[in-house]
């Protein structure tokens, strides 16, 4: 990676987020042919998967949990519910657990190019959006197998991928500090996202989250990423407005955590070159 990523001549004219703006680029470009690398069928995967993991999801808790029979999401919708729900929480855990190792990944070019140290962690969320605009295909499909025409509603989605992407940076920007002093982080994030999968409400409605005990309620209405999905399903699945509530909620835990991300890895990341 060292040897491949130079950064552009340095002029007086060229300021440093000029130069943060082409790593980021150039590793963006860099994460996107290494993952279709040697594929058959290359990107037209990130539609495959959501489809098909909405497929074996809407198989196994419609049937074995009932979901989607009754109360507010009807058989037609539910798998539009999972599908949505699915690709938004993926954003989130596909870019956390790369973020995590994005520092110790790209040591060698720390120790060789200036560069602000929080590109890396960033780039990764930035990747994740760019995955997410081949899920977006999946969610296409789906919406047009089902007879489900978009709405101007969607207008919101912009808005709704700045607060989602701003939530994960902060988580990033967290998990990589801590990444570099304490590798036990990488295995411990996985159990984190299992549980965090089953405590959001991805494949769960809310007709079946109100039979749960309260302590699993709060659970799933009180994690950050129920909001996230929440926000998406009212554009694309409920096509209305987001309530009020729920833009609030998802503006306070993207505020919150990016502060919380950049305040400890500012605090950090001049030790990271005596630990990586």
């Amino acid at each position: 990676m060292a040897d491949t990523l130079k950064a552009p001549t340095t002029t007086h004219a060229q300021t440093d987020f000029q130069k943060d703006v082409f790593i980021l680029k150039q590793l963006v470009s860099r994460d996107f042919k290494r993952k279709y690398r040697r594929s058959v069928l290359g990107v037209v995967w990130s539609v495959l998967n959501p489809l098909l993991m909405m497929i074996v999801m809407a198989i196994v808790f419609s049937t074995i949990f009932a979901q989607g029979r009754n109360g507010s999401v009807s058989p037609e919708m539910y798998p539009l519910y999972l599908i949505v729900g699915n690709v938004t929480f993926a954003v989130m855990s596909d870019s956390t657990s790369q973020a995590l190792v994005s520092i110790i990944e790209n040591a060698s070019l720390l120790k060789k190019v200036k560069v602000h140290r929080f590109v890396f962690p960033v780039q990764k969320v930035l990747f994740s959006l760019v995955n997410f605009g081949f899920s977006l295909v999946a969610v296409a499909i789906v919406m047009l197998w089902f007879h489900v025409l978009p709405t101007w509603h969607l207008i919101w989605l912009p808005l709704g991928l700045l607060l989602l992407m701003l939530f994960c940076a902060g988580l990033g920007l967290l998990l990589s500090s801590l990444t570099v002093f304490f590798r036990d982080v990488m295995h411990l994030w996985s159990v984190v996202i299992t549980a965090w999968t089953y405590f959001t409400p991805i494949f769960w409605t809310d007709d079946f989250i109100k039979m749960m005990h309260p302590a699993l309620q709060m659970c799933m209405y009180g994690n950050p990423m129920y909001n996230y999905l929440n926000f998406m399903r009212q554009i694309f699945l409920w096509q209305t407005n987001p309530e009020p509530i729920t833009i609030a909620l998802c503006a306070g835990w993207a505020l919150v955590m990016l502060a919380l991300g950049y305040f400890v890895f500012h605090k950090l990341e001049h030790k990271f070159i005596l630990y990586i």
